[in-house]
């Protein structure tokens, strides 16, 4: 008899909850950190080297990589595989909202908060 393995529908939703529960934290974490830099008179040279920050950025990755990871293996049936094609993505992702976020610290230390003003074209 063939043995159909039941889809991981339990993870994807931890890798889910893990994403949005990180992600709040995440996001009190920055706007705390923005609004006490914002408040000093002294510029720190990078907001991004604090662990309070990277630790819930890490978290939103892992939360990410295990939902992606469970959604591909619903489709695919091997977890390795899997795996495989959620890990480099969510790296490769995960890097580069990093790095934008640290250009965008950046031009709010440079020129405040209409530095970063989306709407603005003059």
């Amino acid at each position: 008899m063939y043995y159909l393995p039941e889809p991981p529908y339990f993870l994807m939703f931890v890798g889910f909850f893990t994403g949005i529960t990180c992600g709040v934290a995440f996001e009190a974490t920055l706007k705390q950190i923005v609004n006490t830099w914002y408040k000093s008179s002294s510029k720190p040279a990078n907001l991004l080297d604090s662990s309070t920050l990277q630790l819930p950025f890490l978290g939103i990755c892992v939360g990410i990589c295990v939902f992606l990871a469970s959604g591909v293996e619903i489709f695919l049936m091997n977890s390795w595989v899997s795996y495989a094609i959620a890990l480099p993505m969510t790296i490769f992702i995960g890097a580069l909202v990093w790095t934008q976020l640290g250009k965008l610290l950046e031009q709010l230390q440079k020129g405040g908060s209409k530095a970063i003003d989306l709407d603005a074209f003059f």
